[in-house]
């Protein structure tokens, strides 16, 4: 059977266009033709090492040129990747390497302080390969350098490509099993729909570990862009990125677009060669969307709707309906339409269509949807019942196929036998100009079950009161979604790996405080 292979864009990277810039991390650079170089030796490093078809191979590293070898050279040698995420726990990577049986791990320097940890907890583990780790027996620079390139396995199809780990909400990370079909269909969506070209220059500034960064590996090396790469998001780090290197694409997520719009560099800094901002992960806020628009005029907007289940994007809202007024209006709230090769439907408990503009489920089939959760045939059984993804998201659907989000199921809070949206209410404080950050949380109440708490970061020389935002709310939503209580903090709220605004650690120390 003839299917594309992911590994074949780095290869067509080299012939078509040899020694032109292909990335770009700090003061390190890669032409075309080094880069596969590079992956094709690396993947012989790794057969070296016994990495056969199916042998898991993790990496801890912030993003950075080893990243995108390990992208690559992984499927090359024919094994399956386990990206850990360098915010868990040392017991939470213990579980992921112990549950994926992982053999061989690449760690950087950054992470070398946790690596005795690993080593004594994790008895599978077999190999360690340092990037800049002097103490190490195995160095990845040396490896490379020794190592003779080896032909692709061409792994392709319902091969595995990836266990990628993903929030488990109670528990343990769930190890989502996801293919090189997966990953094909997403990539081949991505690039029209992201507006992605080969004279692109793509700033790669979400983490490499998470779905969404890992996509966007594969749609920019496979449409041929020149990839820039911070090890990780910082607001100042971004702006400086985008003027040095006149950056066309990024991917945000929400709350690293409000951090950049309130950074005191981004006034002065020079957007004029960017084209398209992509955003996703978490809901925008209306007021945020509406004031990026207002500062870069000029930048075409586009939003994803996905998650790791999905390899990750099952929707996409296009500039065109990025607009506050004309035809196109009205769609801005949207998370867009289904993708050319996804199906999407709302739902309701009992997995029945609910009509248009009814509040249900987000179910989605089509070939972007996981092989299923790893090791975990009861939770896949559940999520893929019927033969659709269960996102967990709650949304509706117009006549024209346009979906709106409002809110995760889980973080629905359920006040009085009144369904409260934490997103709703996260706009309508949005909506307020001295708010810079905030969440909705539900606290448990013994009258009505749970009631709505938020916790709101001013912006700097903004003094706010929990009075006034509850009235300002109570102009824009009904009286029952707005909040009962209000902490008010000055630092940042705390994110995820994946810039996320975690919203479980708020909920715990809500909980303790009282």
């Amino acid at each position: 059977m003839n299917h594309m292979h992911l590994t074949q864009a780095p290869t067509r990277g080299a012939l078509l266009k040899g020694h032109r810039a292909a990335l770009h991390c700090g003061e390190r650079a890669l032409n075309w033709t080094q880069f596969a170089q590079r992956i094709a030796s690396l993947a012989g490093v790794l057969q070296d090492f016994g990495v056969v078809a199916g042998t898991p191979v993790a990496m801890m590293a912030d993003a950075g040129l080893e990243y995108f070898d390990y992208h690559y050279a992984v499927p090359w040698a024919g094994g399956v990747m386990v990206p850990l995420n360098t915010r868990l726990s040392d017991a939470e990577l213990l579980f992921i390497l112990d549950h994926a049986a992982v053999e061989i791990l690449i760690c950087s320097s950054e992470y070398a302080d946790r690596l005795a940890t690993l080593r004594a907890g994790a008895p599978g583990l077999r190999v360690v390969i340092g990037i800049g780790i002097a103490t190490l027996e195995h160095d990845y620079d040396r490896l490379l350098a020794a190592r003779a390139p080896v032909p692709d396995a061409r792994r392709a199809g319902e091969d595995l490509l990836a266990i990628i780990y993903t929030g488990g909400t109670t528990g343990q990370p769930k190890g989502v099993a996801t293919s090189h079909a997966n990953m094909v269909a997403n990539t081949l969506a991505a690039i029209p729909n992201m507006e992605f070209g080969e004279d692109m220059v793509y700033l790669h500034s979400t983490p490499v570990f998470h779905t969404a960064g890992i996509a966007r590996i594969y749609g920019t090396v496979t449409a041929m862009g020149h990839g820039i790469i911070l090890p990780r998001f910082d607001a100042g780090a971004v702006l400086d990125a985008v003027a040095r290197h006149r950056v066309t694409h990024l991917l945000l997520v929400p709350t690293m677009i409000n951090r950049l719009l309130n950074h005191p560099a981004f006034e002065e800094t020079d957007f004029s060669s960017v084209t398209n901002i992509a955003y996703g992960a978490s809901i925008m806020p209306d007021a945020l969307l509406r004031r990026a628009l207002a500062w870069l005029p000029k930048v075409r907007f586009t939003q994803s709707y996905g998650m790791t289940e999905l390899s990750p994007s099952a929707a996409y809202l296009l500039p065109k309906y990025h607009v506050l007024d004309g035809p196109n209006a009205g769609r801005i709230k949207s998370i867009g339409q289904p993708i050319h090769t996804a199906e999407i439907r709302i739902a309701d408990e009992d997995d029945a269509e609910v009509p248009r503009g009814a509040v249900g489920e987000i179910q989605v089939r089509g070939p972007m949807v996981m092989q299923g959760y790893w090791k975990n045939p009861e939770l896949t059984a559940q999520t893929l019942r019927g033969g659709w993804m269960h996102t967990g998201d709650a949304a509706y659907m117009d006549a024209e196929g346009f979906i709106f989000l409002v809110d995760r199921l889980k973080d629905m809070i359920i006040s009085g036998g009144e369904n409260v949206y934490s997103g709703e209410v996260e706009n309508a404080l949005h909506e307020h100009v001295g708010v810079r950050e905030c969440a909705v949380i539900g606290l448990p109440h013994e009258d009505l079950g749970e009631v709505v708490h938020a916790i709101v970061v001013a912006h700097e020389g903004v003094t706010l009161s929990a009075e006034e935002l509850v009235a300002h709310c109570r102009r824009l939503i009904a009286g029952y979604k707005c909040p009962r209580s209000i902490e008010l903090r000055r630092e940042a709220l705390p994110l995820s790996g994946t810039n996320k605004i975690l919203k479980r650690q708020l909920r715990d120390e809500a909980l303790a405080a009282r």
